[in-house]
C-alpha cells in the first residue's frame, strides 16, 4: 500500500519546516508536488516566504553595545550559579 498524497492540512502543517529547509527529500518532494496542484496552498507558502524575506532584509536593527554587554554579564553570572542576576535591569 502506498502512502496517500499530501493534502492541504499536511502541506500547511509543514509550512515552516519546509521554508526552513528542515524536511527530508521525500517529504519535500511530496510538499512540492502538492503545491504544483493546489493554488491556495501555493499562495500561503508564497506569502510566508515573502514575509520572511521582508523581515530578514528590513529588520536589521543592531543591539547597542552597552545592552549586549549587560546581557552577556547576566548570562555569565547565571552560568556561574549566581541566581541574583537582575531580571529586568
Amino acid at each position: 500500500m502506498t502512502e496517500p498524497d499530501h493534502n492541504c492540512d499536511d502541506a500547511l502543517s509543514e509550512l515552516y519546516t519546509y521554508l526552513d529547509g528542515e524536511l527530508n527529500d521525500v517529504v519535500v518532494a511530496k510538499v512540492e508536488a502538492h503545491l504544483q496542484h493546489c493554488s491556495p496552498c501555493l499562495e500561503a507558502f508564497d506569502f510566508e516566504a515573502e514575509l520572511r524575506r521582508v523581515v530578514s532584509t528590513k529588520c536589521r536593527d543592531k543591539m547597542p553595545d552597552e545592552m549586549r554587554a549587560k546581557i552577556f554579564a547576566v548570562i555569565e553570572r547565571l552560568e556561574a550559579g549566581d541566581q541574583s542576576a537582575p531580571a529586568g535591569g
